[in-house]
């Protein structure tokens, strides 16, 4: 073999090997991740609750399910919904809802699940004064325009003749967000969905060249109360009309979702039964029930799934 094909050789040996130890982190990390789920329990007066688990159906309390995080943000200081996910940034951002009745939402960020920032609490609807909540607040990023989109549902009384009297106590939610690239600054809230029905606890996953919204219809009279799903090709809308339900015969709310091992899987409360279900799915068409399944802490309240190192949930778990 002359210098020339030793040389070749040489250079597709170190190709190879280059190969293979990204294959072989890829590896490393998807072995190296543990799901955690964000929760609160009664009304959300201790504030912030975690819960782990290995392979995503069977899930335990950490630290004796005590609270991570006292609420201090609004004027009820509640910790009801908290979503939280992983920002560009590295840090760990947290929006929930502070109160039954008020035009804000709270907002905390942490580098490691423990020690957290100042609580913010933002007005994303002060600029409705009629505006009787802001529940379920979730975060999702905009990776093309490096941009977090903050949502939530929110009734602001007479704005939306369809659905008025079909809620609860005169709700009629829609949809409504902000985006923020700093959590200091935002836009004005805007309108994300309305297709003529109250909906709330929608929550956003990007799936490849469109984003996925799993959402609730809260319709009460006649009842639907069950989680169906919208698409669109840009993060802040426009979403198409609802699938139909891909939930069974009975009330659920507060979808999280987990996209594992090419399956969707989606948590929901089915609060009337004080118990939670899950469904999943291949294709996201196709949904099996698969409730018995899944373990979950007892009082396990409406939150959110997301991922974290075996490293730092070990520091959790000290």
């Amino acid at each position: 073999m002359g210098r020339i094909g030793k040389n070749v050789l040489g250079k597709m040996k170190k190709i190879c090997s280059t190969i293979f130890l990204i294959l072989m982190m890829k590896v490393t990390v998807a072995q190296d991740s543990v799901y955690l789920f964000s929760y609160f329990k009664d009304n959300g007066q201790d504030g912030l609750h975690l819960a782990y688990s290995m392979d995503g159906y069977s899930w335990k309390t950490l630290k004796h399910d005590s609270s991570f995080l006292k609420p201090t943000a609004g004027k009820d200081q509640l910790m009801r919904d908290p979503c939280i996910i992983r920002g560009a940034d590295g840090l760990f951002h947290m929006v929930w809802t502070v109160s039954w009745n008020e035009q804000s939402i709270g907002y905390a960020s942490s580098r490691d699940l423990i020690h957290w920032s100042a609580q913010k609490d933002i007005p994303v609807m002060a600029y409705e004064p009629a505006t009787r909540n802001c529940w379920a607040p979730e975060i999702t990023y905009d990776a093309k325009k490096k941009e977090y989109m903050i949502y939530w549902a929110t009734t602001i009384p007479g704005r939306f003749p369809a659905g008025e009297r079909t809620g609860d106590n005169n709700y009629n939610h829609r949809m409504y967000y902000v985006t923020t690239k700093d959590f200091s600054q935002f836009s004005p809230a805007k309108l994300l969905y309305d297709h003529g029905f109250n909906v709330i606890d929608a929550t956003i996953i990007p799936n490849g060249n469109e984003y996925i919204m799993f959402l609730k219809d809260e319709t009460r009279n006649p009842p639907q109360k069950n989680i169906r799903i919208s698409t669109s090709k840009q993060l802040t809308g426009p979403y198409s009309k609802p699938t139909a339900p891909i939930t069974g015969n009975y009330w659920a709310e507060g979808p999280t979702v987990l996209k594992m091992k090419g399956k969707w899987l989606v948590y929901f409360d089915k609060y009337r039964d004080h118990k939670y279900g899950a469904i999943e799915s291949v294709d996201g068409k196709d949904w099996k029930d698969v409730s018995n399944k899944i373990s979950l802490p007892k009082g396990l309240r409406h939150g959110t799934i997301f991922i974290v190192t075996k490293d730092e949930f070990n520091k959790l778990n000290q």
